[in-house]
């Protein structure tokens, strides 16, 4: 197994390569603005840095958000174009469910990340490995409050969901290590690591699906209506 892994769901683009017992290379950098720039030129440096070759991959594996729109989706279509250019199957994985995963907690808690517009992206966990609730949108003044909390979401709104409430030492961004660790577990409980198959002993938790995008807002931009009549 030589799983090639990354997200771009948040600011850190992130790419790792796992070989199914190990991380063996992984690259992060935080720039919310150069999700395009960034992610090809981290792919190639886990490669040389493993010593490995994309011809070695078996399997791909892309954080499928919840995110902004733009850098959400350079994640998702390079995961398909390198699928297609190698024959190996793309995976996606829901990004909050990394952050939890990467938190290493045993116990109920919420992860959430910035979902911009002064609003968060979040999910209940009950442990490391199970989702229970989300993933949802809501305002910081709206999630629920009483569990510890995971990501860069609940830093930046500590004000309104209570410092207190912060696991030290937790992640703030996605890893792709931890996605490529998360993907690799969950491939190993299926012989064929079809999608389709790999499921768990709880219903929520952290599954592989086809990389599609997590969206929770409608777009933006919308179709125009008809014009308008004007009248003399």
């Amino acid at each position: 197994m030589l799983v090639l892994a990354f997200d771009t769901a948040t600011p850190a683009v992130t790419a790792a390569l796992h070989d199914g017992e190990r991380v063996l290379a992984e690259v992060t950098t935080v720039d919310a603005r150069r999700h395009g720039e960034l992610l090809i030129p981290s792919v190639r440096e886990v490669l040389r840095e493993a010593g490995a070759a994309l011809a070695d991959v078996t399997a791909i594996v892309a954080g499928s958000g919840p995110g902004p729109y733009t850098g959400l989706r350079v994640g998702l279509m390079t995961a398909q174009a390198l699928a297609t250019t190698t024959g190996v199957t793309a995976y996606g994985l829901c990004s909050l469910d990394v952050l939890a995963y990467a938190s290493g907690l045993s116990e109920p808690f919420l992860v959430a990340t910035d979902a911009r517009r002064k609003e968060v992206f979040w999910a209940k966990y009950a442990d490391m490995r199970t989702r229970v609730s989300g993933p949802s949108v809501d305002r910081p003044a709206d999630v629920p409050g009483g569990l510890p909390l995971v990501g860069a979401g609940a830093r930046l709104h500590a004000d309104v969901l209570g410092e207190a409430r912060l696991v030290a030492g937790a992640p703030e961004y996605p890893s792709a290590g931890a996605l490529a660790a998360l993907a690799a577990e969950r491939l190993t409980l299926t012989a064929g690591g079809h999608a389709d198959q790999v499921s768990g002993p709880a219903p929520h938790d952290a599954v592989l699906t086809l990389p599609h995008p997590i969206y929770l807002r409608r777009p933006d931009a919308h179709v125009p209506g008809p014009p308008k009549k004007v009248t003399a």
